[in-house]
């Protein structure tokens, strides 16, 4: 997950797509968009992060729908920092909408989980560490 606006409470702080065949789609977008990629290590396998061209900023990531993405929809999903996840997943559920997967850990870097909204929409409410990652 990309360092800028993680702890900026409402701001998207990240964008991924899971997806079967992320090999593929990880080349398709470097091809169409012009991204570059690097290997995230996630144990048995990788997930890609997308990178801009030339500063090689990370902007988003393409995951296998392996481990803890399992199940997860193939669409760019997008993480929206919050202050307190819990209490926003239960907002979430206190307002028609459904848990889809999670809380979870992520590496060091906070919590999220993954709703869907009363209109079936997805997305990821993430909610950042205390301390930032070293």
């Amino acid at each position: 997950m990309s360092q800028s606006g993680q702890s900026e409470i409402g701001r998207i702080a990240w964008v991924d797509l899971t997806v079967k065949r992320a090999g593929r789609l990880r080349d398709f977008y470097r091809e169409v968009v012009g991204w570059t990629s690097s290997e995230v290590d996630m144990g048995e396998y990788s997930d890609y992060n997308m990178n801009l061209p030339g500063s090689g900023e990370t902007v988003a990531g393409v995951c296998h729908a392996r481990g803890v993405n399992a199940g997860l929809p193939p669409a760019w999903l997008i993480y929206i920092t919050v202050r307190d996840l819990e209490e926003s997943l239960n907002r979430c559920v206190d307002l028609g909408g459904f848990l889809v997967s999670g809380p979870k850990n992520m590496a060091g870097q906070g919590r999220y989980c993954v709703i869907e909204d009363p209109a079936g929409a997805v997305v990821a409410l993430f909610e950042p560490s205390a301390e930032p990652p070293a």
